[in-house]
């Protein structure tokens, strides 16, 4: 009988090491879990390129990064600060831009290079400055400014040309892009419409841009 009982509690003591062990390795598995999502949620925060652009309604030079997403990374949202400078204006005023970007398609050009034949732009250029206003100051009367000053709206149609890096030289960037994009911002838009004078010179504005894909 005694060496029954002995049985057992060998027994009962190898299930409950064995109930601890899974027990552990589920903690451990879960924490793992968690751990990994923390850190991918975290990593998507990360720009997956960096952006210079030269003009375009949002300073004389804007630099910035950006994230590409979609099917077919069709999809890019930019957030470039720049600069108007001084002999523009009476001083040098800092410029924010949130710019939501959308290219169609894409065209190999050969084994290392490729064109977007199309890219269209939306995005929101303010001045970071305290002489520019959302809404018009109470000195003003009522309804004599209609627009903002430290905001403007615009749009842009452009085309891209991208150089891949092989595989084995990719370092710090994946590719390289040029660009350039046709635009223009509300309040000139509406000034074309409402003046037949106006040339295409006076309400659209050319810009230069360079984008290094990193990720």
């Amino acid at each position: 009988m005694k060496w029954w009982n002995s049985k057992i509690r060998v027994f009962l003591l190898t299930v409950v090491l064995c109930l601890s062990f899974v027990t552990q390795a589920n903690a451990q598995s879960e924490y793992e879990r968690r751990m990994y999502n923390y850190q991918t949620r975290w990593s998507k925060l990360i720009p997956k390129y960096t952006k210079v652009q030269f003009a375009g309604g949002m300073g004389f030079l804007s630099l910035g990064g950006g994230w590409n997403y979609g099917k077919n990374k069709q999809w890019e949202t930019d957030v470039l600060f720049g600069f108007i400078p001084r002999y523009s204006d009476e001083k040098v005023r800092a410029t924010f831009t949130l710019k939501q970007n959308f290219i169609p398609w894409n065209v190999k050009l050969g084994k290392d290079f490729s064109m977007d034949p199309l890219s269209c732009s939306l995005y929101a250029n303010s001045v970071l400055d305290g002489d520019y206003w959302a809404s018009a100051p109470d000195k003003y009367p009522n309804g004599y400014y209609s627009f903002s000053t430290k905001i403007r709206f615009n749009m842009a149609l452009g085309q891209r040309f991208t150089y891949h890096f092989p595989v084995d030289k990719r370092r710090t960037r994946k590719s390289v892009t040029f660009f350039y994009e046709i635009g223009t911002n509300e309040l000139y838009l509406i000034s074309a419409f409402c003046n037949s004078y106006l040339k295409p010179n006076d309400y659209l504005h050319l810009s230069l841009g360079l984008k290094v894909q990193i990720l």
